[in-house]
This record gives C-alpha cells, structure tokens and sequence, in this order.
C-alpha cells in the first residue's frame, strides 16, 4: 500500500449546497413492474429520506439545488443513453418527469436545473450557480447511485469541489451497483460517503459556527 501525507478534511469544508438529483414524480407515481430504468430494493424509501436532508439544508440557510434530468419528446437529446440498459425516460411534458416538489419539500428560493445527460454539470449552468452561490462542498443525494450521482461526484471532484454522498439517501440500479458506485466515489475522496443522521448534524453544526 502507499503511504501517503492526507490533509484531514471536514465533512462540510467552506460553504456547502444540497444538490438533490433526479428526485422526480415517477418514483412517486409509477408502481409499474417493468420501469424504463431498473431501482434497486427500497430505491423509493430512499429517496424519501432525502426529504430530512432538504429539511435541514432549508432550517440552517444552505442552498438547494434540484437537478432534473429531462428529454425532448423527439428523442433528439439522448444521444448514446439508450444503447444500454435503459429505456426511454423523463420526456417533456410528461407528469412523471415533474421535480417531486411536494414530496421533497421545494420552497420558493430554490433552484431547479435541467440536464440532458448523466452529470449534472454536462451542459447545464450548475456551475455557474455554484459560483455565483460560493459553494465549497456539495451534498448529494437522489439517483442513480451508479449513474448519475456517480458522474456528477466526479464532475464535482474534477471542478476541486469536496463531494459527499448521502449513502442512504442515494439507490442505484441495484444493490450491487450502489455499493461499488459508493466504493468508486470513496476512492476519490476520502470521506466522501456519509450517513444521513451525521450529514444533518454538520449541516446544524456549520450553520452554529458560521
């Protein structure tokens, strides 16, 4: 193993964002057997929880930031999406790809960004936003573990954000893909993979030392 010299890390370094990824009405709404995109056990109990997280983002004043993946009817915009495993999804106009606002909380102040691909940073102004904002660390919850939380965990660690994942907060396609897509983003950043209850307390804690 190498030995390497690590500066220790906070959980929250700077100015943190809640940056809810794909939390969308067709978690809420479809029960349906076969989905266009495969959830692992307990995906939507899951992304329940993560209404806790944007509780706590709104009650110490930290940003949130509502990331929807969305598509034009046409299918234009997919590009290479659909040559594996998924199926079509999120289109325009369609009820189920609406940002689960009711479910989640969604208070005026927030922000919502549209994507067109996997991270949240491919093409859309999230950057910007985050500078405008001064953000420091992003605290990521939503779906797909493996997908898109997993790619904007890595665009984020390439942009030199602190990245934190909320591990049960988060479902992949399957468990199997959660748990090596957490392993992957722990990889990156030491520390990166965290609990909701610890995530809570240090968004309490900075907001104290503020």
């Amino acid at each position: 193993m190498t030995t390497k010299t690590k500066t220790a890390r906070k959980l929250i370094e700077g100015r943190p964002a809640l940056i809810v990824i794909d939390i969308q009405k067709s978690t809420f709404i479809d029960d349906s057997d076969v989905r266009s995109i495969d959830n692992m056990p307990g995906y939507k109990d899951r992304m329940i929880a993560a209404r806790d997280l944007v509780d706590a983002a709104h009650e110490h004043d930290v940003p949130v930031i509502f990331i929807q993946e969305i598509h034009r009817s046409d299918l234009i915009d997919f590009g290479r999406e659909l040559d594996g495993d998924e199926d079509v999804h999120c289109l325009e106009g369609d009820p189920r790809t609406e940002v689960a606002k009711e479910e989640m909380g969604f208070k005026k102040g927030d922000y919502i960004i549209p994507k067109r691909r996997y991270s949240a940073f491919f093409g859309t102004d999230l950057e910007i936003l985050l500078r405008g904002l001064k953000v420091d660390t992003l605290l990521l919850c939503g779906g797909l573990t493996d997908v898109c939380v997993h790619y904007t965990f890595v665009d984020g660690h390439q942009s030199d954000y602190f990245c934190r994942v909320v591990e049960d907060c988060v479902g992949g396609s399957s468990v199997e893909a959660h748990e090596a897509a957490l392993k992957a983003m722990e990889y990156l950043q030491t520390g990166a993979v965290q609990e909701r209850a610890t995530v809570i307390d240090a968004i309490s804690e900075h907001r104290q030392t503020k």
